[in-house]
């Protein structure tokens, strides 16, 4: 019943999450808090894989908000996440990069909130860093929280 619930939920499209995300491969969850009444509070890890640099993928893992609203997609998901960047296969860049370049977003809440990946290139040490971090800081005007990892590119 209740994944019958959900699934209806997220056929309903603007108000689910996941549906916004840039072509995520969904790896797993896990269930962190128990809810009475809707989805379980769990961490959804995700596969990215970079669109202009083939052969890197980006794993992040996010914290998702159950219960009632959650289930809703009326949740604001807290800013909880972890990246990992790695090389998967050969790593070879599409045309020119840019210095840095917004690469993936994910929507985490109903209304303003979302998760996004930024890919830098640090040219000095020929390496991607990728670092993901949310659109919206503490409530209380605290820094953005974040998350980064690196991936080096071929010698030549």
């Amino acid at each position: 019943m209740r994944s019958l619930l959900l699934g209806l939920i997220l056929a309903a499209g603007p108000l689910a999450p996941a549906a916004l995300a840039a072509d995520p491969s969904r790896v797993g969850t896990v269930d962190t808090t128990f809810r009475m009444l809707g989805r379980n509070d769990r961490i959804v890890v995700e596969r990215y894989d970079d669109p202009r640099v083939d052969g890197v993928s980006c794993y992040v893992s996010r914290a998702e908000t159950g219960g009632v609203k959650g289930t809703f997609g009326l949740a604001t998901d807290p800013n909880r996440f972890s990246i990992a960047c790695r090389a998967t296969g050969h790593v070879t860049i599409k045309g020119q990069l840019p210095d840095q370049e917004n690469v993936f977003g994910a929507a985490a809440s109903w209304l303003f909130k979302e998760i996004r990946v930024t890919r830098m290139m640090d040219a000095e040490k020929h390496v991607l860093v990728y670092v993901v971090w949310s659109t919206q800081t503490l409530s209380t005007g605290g820094s953005a929280f974040n998350s980064v990892s690196a991936v080096p590119l071929d010698e030549r």
